[in-house]
């Protein structure tokens, strides 16, 4: 009996497959007569979200900008900023000076914007002041005559105690001396020997020549150390008397100078009244109180030391400004496209001595672009920050504790000693990170304390509705960059041209893409093809030439599989019958551009327990999302063919020629189709390209990707030869997304090409064959002469098949059994 021949499916029109946009919804003829936009297009959620985070204080309202490259981010929040006008009058100067109590710990001096300066300049020239004022002070009459009366009072004291030690010595006839040792001279006590003072090392020749007897000689070498002893107490209470007298010299000239030191910096104090600036000019004057030599001129204030490095013994007053707001008059908007640590968070630079060590002070403390964004904003790039060594970590912690400490990359990962630890900066910046959604999700899913220092998301949506203002919109964005880059004009046609590339960028038809950094692309592109053919105004034929010009530059690798294709490399069939074979539909990626291209499936069935074969899963080549497509076909089976008999059969899915990983459900129609025409035995048209999702009910789902696929079957027709027959399948709700190119709408006007929109498993299989799916009748079984009837048919006989084999193995089982039970028995007997 002959197959029942399918029902008269409907078709889709050309009117169906793209929608095109009218140009009298403008009220215009071209863009010289509308307004540039100012502000974003279709991003109200994000704006809203910005506005919030931008304006709200609190600790924690930092904000994370996610969204698809293109979207304007960066844009909308740089023009955000540029906007408002929030209060930053409390703007501050941020410098580091020489902590004296503790060199190691540099103390940090906050100033009202542009005062830091203002206290160097000054406190330098105090400086200065007291270098040429405290020598003066100590040559006056008043100082000189007291320090006089100290020397004297020193000299009669030192010389009392010499006489008297030397009065002593001449009652022995020895006499005081001085040694030169070096550079230096030292006291030395000599024998006077015939009224000629002599060493005492000289005795053995004075022995020699016989001036004085060997006996004298002893005597006096007995009472030379005797003396010696005493010569050294006498030294050391003379070495103590001078200590004292410099003590005393010391003590005089700080009284002198210290109320002069005190009338010199109350002066500074009086005009910077900063807690932190009266406690550092207060160690600034005990420092110059303890190191008088410097302004005295009696010690330079600068030298080399053993070492090598030059000692600046001024440089500890200096003051090291890290951060000047003096020019600032805005809050301050920092872009730090280069987020490493050290330019993030300041530095510790280190000099070298040339001889393999390294010093650092506080003149060396850089500040970073988080610290000059104190009171303001900074915008980073999440993706570079979180590339960086310790970037991450080091601002989470900044965040939390609003304190900044500027240290060296190095000291984090101790590679290196600890060289200073400079006091900590309150910081009050709003941190923006941009990034996407799954960078987001992971920090605030893993990441402790997240939420908690970035309580706003900001999401760029990457579409928007369709509508007469929209387009205005698009219109009004476009006359934008034509005025900022100084491009030609564009008439409305190609101002509609570029609004349906918009909604085939987004996928759908009723939607438009606000990734405008493709739209900005095309716009420049099809200037340059305007102006390249001489033209004054670009009009939709140049936009047209840049999609395809752009398209063509990335379509090396569609332009190699279509080779292929074509010389029967790859194994497709554009016309004729196919048991268990079909075209399925894939989509491949290249940069900004994705291309379809069909793909050979086949199936193949042999007796078994009703298992699918995923050879590309068995081969290591499948994605999650298809293993579960193939696991959904196993349960439409068993739903529609496993209620009355068990299932009988193992079949294999392959995807031929297929060498690289696969993934995604949108063959599942694919897969269905190819195995329902290897049970049946009914051969699937190959003028036929499939694609879509299916579920264990065996409705159709949409995918991704529609119009890419029919494009790429229509391309690999179009080079066979269109024959009239040929089409693709594709879901009922894909119908929305089709923005088809020119070429492919016209085959369709023109009947050289079909395409059709399916919601079930039924219709899709009646297309392909030809031939009517079949219900189920009252009996439980399909109408006969039908796809569905021929499966059931055909179930039913592997299950015969296979039935005689399992009789005949249970009957092994009980032949066996029964053996077994009679040795059994015999053993009992």
């Amino acid at each position: 009996m002959a197959l029942l021949k399918a029902r008269t499916l409907n078709e889709l029109k050309s009117e169906d497959l793209k929608w095109t946009c009218d140009t009298d919804v403008f009220d215009f003829e071209n863009t010289k007569n509308i307004k540039p936009i100012e502000g974003i297009v279709g991003q109200e959620r994000a704006l809203k979200a910005l506005r919030l985070g931008v304006e709200l204080k609190s600790p924690g309202y930092n904000i994370f900008i996610t969204g698809l490259s293109g979207t304007g981010k960066f844009t909308a929040i740089k023009q955000m900023l540029e906007s408002i006008t929030p209060d930053c009058s409390n703007l501050n100067d941020y410098a580091y000076v020489n902590n004296f109590k503790d060199e190691d710990r540099p103390m940090l001096l906050q100033f009202p914007a542009g005062q830091a300066n203002k206290f160097k300049k000054d406190l330098s020239r105090s400086i200065k002041f007291l270098q040429e004022k405290i020598p003066q002070l100590l040559s006056a009459e008043p100082f000189a005559k007291q320090k006089k009366q100290i020397f004297s009072e020193f000299g009669k004291i030192q010389q009392k105690m010499m006489t008297e030690f030397e009065e002593k010595l001449k009652k022995d006839n020895f006499t005081l001396g001085q040694v030169k040792v070096g550079e230096l001279a030292r006291p030395e006590i000599l024998a006077v020997v015939n009224e000629q003072p002599v060493f005492v090392q000289q005795l053995d020749e004075l022995i020699h020549t016989e001036k004085i007897t060997k006996e004298k000689a002893e005597e006096i070498v007995t009472k030379y150390a005797s003396y010696q002893d005493e010569l050294q107490r006498v030294f050391r209470e003379s070495l103590k008397l001078t200590q004292d007298f410099q003590e005393r010299v010391a003590k005089l000239e700080s009284e002198f100078v210290n109320e002069f030191i005190a009338l010199t910096l109350e002066d500074l104090k009086k005009k910077y009244k900063i807690h932190s600036v009266k406690e550092y000019l207060d160690q600034v004057h005990e420092s110059i109180l303890l190191n008088l030599d410097v302004f005295k001129g009696q010690k330079p204030t600068r030298e080399e030391s053993d070492g090598g490095v030059i000692i600046d013994y001024l440089k500890e007053y200096e003051l090291n400004i890290i951060l000047d707001n003096s020019r600032t008059k805005r809050c301050p908007v920092i872009v730090e496209t280069s987020p490493t640590y050290n330019n993030l968070f300041g530095t510790i630079e280190k000099y070298s001595d040339g001889k393999g060590g390294w010093y650092a002070d506080f003149t060396k403390i850089k500040a970073g672009s988080l610290l000059r964004a104190n009171g303001g904003y900074i915008i980073i790039n999440a993706m570079d920050a979180f590339g960086e060594p310790g970037v991450w970590k080091t601002l989470k912690r900044v965040l939390l504790f609003g304190q900044l400490e500027i240290q060296d990359v190095a000291n984090l990962y101790q590679l290196s000693p600890s060289i200073l630890k400079p006091e900590a900066i309150d910081v009050d910046t709003k941190v923006i990170l941009i990034g996407n959604s799954y960078i987001y999700s992971i920090l605030s899913s893993y990441e402790d304390d997240f939420n908690k220092i970035f309580k706003v998301k900001a999401d760029f949506d990457y579409e928007m509705k369709r509508s007469e203002s929209t387009m205005t919109e698009y219109a009004m964005v476009i006359k934008k960059l034509i005025q900022s880059e100084k491009l030609l004009e564009f008439d409305k046609s190609a101002i509609a041209k570029i609004i349906e590339y918009g909604a085939r960028y987004a996928g759908e038809k009723n939607k438009l893409t606000t990734r405008f950094a493709y739209i900005a692309d095309l716009v420049r592109e099809a200037c340059f093809w305007a102006r390249d053919n001489k033209h004054k105004m670009v009009t939709s034929f140049h936009v047209d030439e840049a999609f395809n010009s752009s398209k063509e530059r990335h379509g090396l690798y569609e332009s190699k599989l279509s080779e292929m294709i074509n010389d029967g490399t790859i194994l497709i069939d554009t016309d004729g019958l196919r048991v268990g074979t079909i075209n399925g539909l894939a989509v491949y990626e290249s940069g900004k551009f994705a291309f379809g291209k069909p793909t050979r499936i086949t199936a193949s069935v042999a007796l078994g327990t009703g298992n699918i074969i995923n050879v590309e899963r068995e081969s290591g080549l499948s994605g999650n999302t298809h293993n579960k497509g193939v696991l959904i076909i196993s349960g439409y089976f068993r739903e529609n063919f496993g209620s009355r008999i068990p299932l009988s059969f193992t079949a294999s899915l392959v995807f031929e020629q297929g060498y690289g990983m696969i993934d995604g459900d949108s063959a599942s129609i694919t897969e269905i189709c190819a195995l329902l025409s290897a049970l049946s035995n009914i051969p699937i048209k190959q003028s036929f390209a499939i694609t879509g999702s299916v579920n264990q009910k065996g409705e159709i789902q949409p995918i991704g990707g529609v119009n890419e696929k029919v494009e790429g079957f229509f391309d690999v027709c179009k080079s066979k030869g269109l024959t009239g027959r040929q089409g693709v399948v594709i879901p009922a709700q894909n119908v929305k997304d089709l923005m088809l190119s020119d070429e492919v709408v016209d085959a369709v006007k023109k009947n050289n090409f079909h395409i059709y929109a399916v919601k079930k498993v039924e219709e899709a299989i009646e297309i392909l064959t030809g031939i009517r799916t079949g219900t189920r009748l009252k009996n439980g079984k399909f109408e006969p002469n039908t796809v569905f009837g021929e499966v059931e048919k055909e179930l039913t006989s592997m299950r015969k098949r296979l039935r005689p084999a399992e009789k005949k193995k249970n009957n092994f089982k009980a032949k066996e059994n029964g053996e077994e039970k009679s040795l059994k028995g015999k053993k009992r007997k």
